[in-house]
């Protein structure tokens, strides 16, 4: 009886391989082998795998792209509310000037209400603009900067260091942090020894 039940495996083993070996003729497309149905399932999967990360990735780049569009746009809109007053203020800063002027070359004695009035204008003119963010830039005494001065002449001076403000012909302002008009003045050098 042992013999016989060793036999019979055996022949379903023979049965079982030619059935794959006819199925392996039968169906060209297919793989010939178990190893090779799951070496190509390995390469769809990776193949599907390469598409997702790529696919994510340019997601991502989307996703940031957009932050950055919007962050610019936020940025770009407080700069327009913050500096969209300019052209007034420039138009504002010549009567200031005038006014400055006539101040410095009046007479109290002969003409205390026109010089009364003249300055309560000033005031509220200099008020309306620092609501504005205008502020002036600081200028006789301090060390001469090319950005916020604008030199018109050198000066010797002993009172002075070298390179050193010492008179303002115009008031330069600011607009926030940013230079709306440079102060014209003039510098001290070394004064010459004689």
């Amino acid at each position: 009886m042992k013999k016989h039940d060793t036999a019979k495996p055996e022949a379903q083993t023979t049965e079982s391989e030619n059935g794959a070996t006819a199925s392996g003729t039968n169906s060209s497309a297919g793989p010939a082998t178990p190893e090779e149905a799951i070496r190509q399932l390995e390469e769809q999967l990776a193949a599907k795998g390469k598409e997702a990360s790529d696919n994510w990735d340019r997601f991502l780049r989307e996703r940031a792209d957009l932050e950055n569009y919007r962050k610019r746009a936020n940025r770009e809109k407080e700069e327009l509310l913050n500096y969209c007053n300019k052209s007034l203020i420039e138009e504002i800063l010549p009567v200031v000037d005038n006014m400055e002027r006539a101040l410095a070359h009046s007479d109290e004695e002969t003409l205390p209400a026109v010089l009364e009035g003249v300055r309560m204008t000033h005031g509220m003119l200099l008020t309306a603009l620092k609501k504005f963010g205008v502020t002036p830039v600081e200028a006789v005494g301090t060390p001469f900067d090319p950005a916020f001065h604008q030199a018109m002449t050198q000066v010797p001076s002993d009172e002075y260091p070298p390179n050193t403000v010492v008179e303002e012909f115009q008031k330069g302002y600011l607009l926030r942090e940013r230079l709306l008009r440079p102060a014209m003045v003039s510098v001290s050098t070394v004064a010459s020894k004689g």
